[in-house]
């Protein structure tokens, strides 16, 4: 936050009545080139502020001085309330210079301001990104940033973990927010998640707040040190999720509860573990039946990958390829269209219940399942991060080393090697 000077001849009402009355106003630099004016009438005096663009002075009335009234920080100002004044106009006159909105710089302008720049470096998930920026608009959108505290900011984080998880219906309860369900307290899981979530929006506002930061002085604005958000920090031990997949005989159960179409694309993530959104771009030129394998173009990582195929898995988009275009999409509903967002979500709700999968699992299951069942039968932490598209091995093994029959174990002794224990002679004789 910017410092209030200080000045013997302005603090104080009774040092400003020895000034003598003029028509030039008495002025101190608060600023390079920003200065708080104080101008001493016959009666009463006033503050005016003025800032300099290299050719002119612009200049502002602020309020009546303190002089005969007491001050209240609007009309009636006293000396640190007039530079605070003078502040907010220069910010004002920065803000329209750099094409940027008048007014305070609210946590919503931040949020907006983020989401351009998340774009214009092509941030990988920005439907989900710009779905947490409009949450955190809706919590403290209207505070203005340089007034944000540590206190609001840790509020808002608590609360967001003990609530219950927002609906996916638009209705709305007797208050006018979108309407939680609420979840059972001795479900650990279900805490755990809303923790993580929690964590998550308290890492993207925190991104806001830092880009906010950063470029002050390009947004003509005045933001306090980064203690408001640094204080704030995550709940701990709660992003390790505990990983769900299915057993074989569970995937049967629920491919024999889907209609066809949808088992279609529920073999599919089974037989790729590639995640919904990709399989629902795939188009039939991405499949190579004579290399066994698919190629995702856009992924999430921003980088497109080939999935290697088993048999099965050739089999079964080669009978979806069969008789379509080369830039036919290979997976579509019963109707003849692509799968869109969200559409899945019933359906995998629906099939689990048919096939009496319980707890019922998400879309997203189908990939874990893929990554487990590669993992159990020994294949290289290596292998299934290319096959999922992960950027290293880190994610990979966080989700499946446990389930390696002999993974962790096999890395302790091919590093660890030996430290030379001596070992002491055997003076033990056995009574035969």
């Amino acid at each position: 936050m910017a410092r209030t000077v200080r000045d013997v001849r302005l603090d104080s009402r009774t040092v400003r009545e020895r000034l003598e009355a003029r028509k030039k106003p008495y002025y101190r630099v608060i600023e390079a080139g920003k200065h708080i004016g104080y101008y001493k009438g016959l009666r009463t005096g006033s503050w005016l502020a003025r800032t300099y663009d290299g050719k002119k002075y612009a200049e502002k009335k602020l309020g009546m001085a303190d002089d005969t009234l007491d001050a209240n920080d609007m009309d009636v100002l006293s000396f640190s309330q007039a530079q605070a004044a003078a502040r907010k106009w220069f910010d004002e006159l920065a803000r329209a210079e750099h094409g940027t909105p008048a007014g305070p710089y609210s946590v919503s302008s931040a949020c907006d301001d983020y989401l351009k720049d998340y774009q214009h470096r092509r941030g990988k998930d920005e439907y989900n990104t710009n779905l947490r920026l409009n949450r955190i608009k809706d919590a403290l959108g209207k505070v203005e940033v340089r007034k944000l505290t540590a206190t609001q900011i840790k509020t808002w984080h608590r609360e967001m973990g003990e609530a219950g998880r927002l609906t996916r219906s638009q209705a709305k309860d007797e208050a006018g927010d979108r309407k939680r369900i609420a979840f059972d307290p001795k479900d650990t899981e279900a805490q755990r998640r809303r923790l993580a979530t929690a964590n998550r929006m308290l890492t993207v506002l925190k991104a806001v707040l830092n880009l906010a930061f950063k470029n002050q002085e390009e947004l003509g604005i005045s933001i306090p040190a980064k203690t408001a958000w640094q204080s704030a920090t995550p709940t701990r031990a709660v992003d390790a999720p505990k990983v769900r997949h299915l057993t074989d005989a569970e995937a049967v159960r629920l491919l024999n509860a889907c209609p066809a179409d949808f088992r279609d694309i529920v073999a599919a993530a089974l037989l790729t573990g590639c995640r919904y959104g990709e399989l629902c771009r795939l188009r039939v030129q991405d499949f190579d039946g004579a290399a066994a394998a698919i190629r995702v173009e856009i992924s999430k990582s921003g980088k497109g990958r080939s999935v290697s195929l088993t048999d099965e898995g050739v089999a079964h988009f080669a009978r979806l390829a069969k008789g379509k275009e080369r830039g036919a999409l290979l997976l579509v509903q019963a109707s003849g269209e692509g799968w869109d967002t969200s559409h899945q979500i019933r359906r995998t709700r629906d099939a689990c219940v048919a096939a009496s999968i319980k707890p019922a699992i998400s879309f997203h299951i189908l990939r874990h399942t893929y990554g487990s069942r590669l993992a159990m039968r020994g294949a290289p932490m290596g292998v299934i991060a290319q096959q999922l598209g992960h950027a290293d091995t880190r994610m990979t093994e966080r989700h499946y080393a446990h389930l390696a029959p002999s993974y962790v174990s096999d890395v302790v002794r091919s590093l660890l090697g030996s430290i030379g224990v001596p070992v002491p002679a055997n003076n033990v004789v056995s009574i035969t």
